[in-house]
């Protein structure tokens, strides 16, 4: 094992352990302060769970290999595509906070959009490293295909994922040297009319209206970021320690999600959250020291890809703790609560260990 690959792996069950640690900690208190019939270890054993299904199906990613995969990603994108038409079925798609992006079975919830993060990437990967007519045409077109899942993401609400998806593009069209005459002008339209579009639906105009002014609803939509602020802020440069915390006693809602960052930043302080963003730090140095080694472009392409999408997310779900950005619902990559995005996270960890076997590199397609 190589040193790239070492410091993903202690990185990621760093960040893990100590998620699970929190995610008890915050639902518990929380069960326990509502008087809730429920036990207190049932977040701590989903996310397990969970966890161990993202294991599961990392291993199976690792020996089944990156170039298989980028292979098979067309048609995983299409069978994707399906589910994420399925989401807007009534009885099979499931609704929360006014969102339709989730698939329930058996007590447990599927979002397919977490994998449409991955796929629609991959599938422009595959495209470029084995398109020989590169024309402006044949870019457009593909792009179009690949607009479809992305617009029914966008549609279901889950502005979030369409931001990731859009920006690990954009870093792709870069680092694959696509012109960026093909590239800029479709990409400012896209925002333009997205921007436009989303100025419609009810709840953007209020994230960012709360954005600039939290105390305007701070009992409505400004009560998540405010309460962050005074979690992050009270637990000052050591923290009031493991378990102490006070937002969690249902002064800040669904803490053990997007906003778990918050919590652990009152527990363990200024310095617990410096600790943290070294291990993503840690994890974006060896991930991109992956990318660097890897012996084609298509191998480079798929490491530097898998590194940015955990390292954005990591970004902005710490950017929308500090208040530094607006609301995005976006979970903290392997630390917060979250089925799918568990799993697809461990997924691309597992992908990446597979690219820094220098014997394994993906082969040209």
């Amino acid at each position: 094992m190589n040193r790239a690959a070492f410091g993903l792996i202690v990185s990621v069950s760093l960040l893990f352990a100590v998620g699970l640690v929190m995610v008890f900690n915050t639902t518990a208190a929380e069960i326990i302060d509502r008087s809730l019939n429920v036990s207190t270890h049932t977040a701590l054993l989903k996310q397990a769970a969970y966890g161990a299904i993202g294991i599961a199906a990392g291993i199976i990613s690792y020996f089944y290999g990156a170039r298989r995969i980028l292979r098979c990603s067309a048609p995983l994108l299409i069978a994707v595509t399906v589910l994420l038409i399925c989401v807007f079925i009534p009885g099979i798609g499931q609704t929360l906070n006014g969102a339709r992006r989730w698939i329930g079975f058996a007590g447990f919830t599927f979002q397919p959009s977490e994998c449409a993060k991955i796929l629609v990437p991959l599938c422009f990967i595959r495209w470029a490293v084995s398109e020989k007519d590169t024309s402006f045409w044949r870019f457009a077109k593909f792009l179009g295909l690949l607009g479809i899942p992305v617009a029914l993401i966008f549609f279901e609400p889950d502005n979030g994922t369409t931001v990731i998806i859009l920006a690990s593009l954009t870093v792709l069209f870069w680092l694959a040297r696509i012109r960026w005459t093909y590239w800029v002008l479709p990409l400012l339209a896209v925002v333009l009319i997205g921007g436009a579009a989303a100025s419609r639906m009810p709840h953007v105009p209020d994230r960012i209206r709360i954005y600039l002014n939290p105390e305007l609803d701070l009992r409505g939509k400004g009560h998540q970021p405010h309460q962050a602020k005074i979690a992050a802020g009270s637990g000052q440069l050591f923290g009031r320690g493991l378990g102490e915390s006070l937002q969690k006693l249902n002064y800040l809602p669904e803490a053990r999600s997007d906003y778990i960052a918050a919590i652990f930043a009152e527990e363990c302080g200024f310095i617990g959250i410096l600790a943290m963003i070294a291990l993503y730090m840690t994890f974006a140095f060896s991930g991109f020291s992956i990318a660097m080694r890897c012996k084609n472009r298509e191998g480079f392409l798929c490491a530097a890809f898998l590194t940015f999408l955990i390292a954005f997310q990591a970004f902005l779900n710490l950017g929308v703790v500090s208040g530094l950005l607006p609301s995005k619902g976006m979970t903290l990559p392997f630390f917060s609560q979250g089925g799918s995005s568990l799993i697809m996270n461990i997924v691309a960890l597992f992908l990446l260990l597979d690219l820094s076997r220098g014997e394994r590199a993906v082969e040209p397609l």
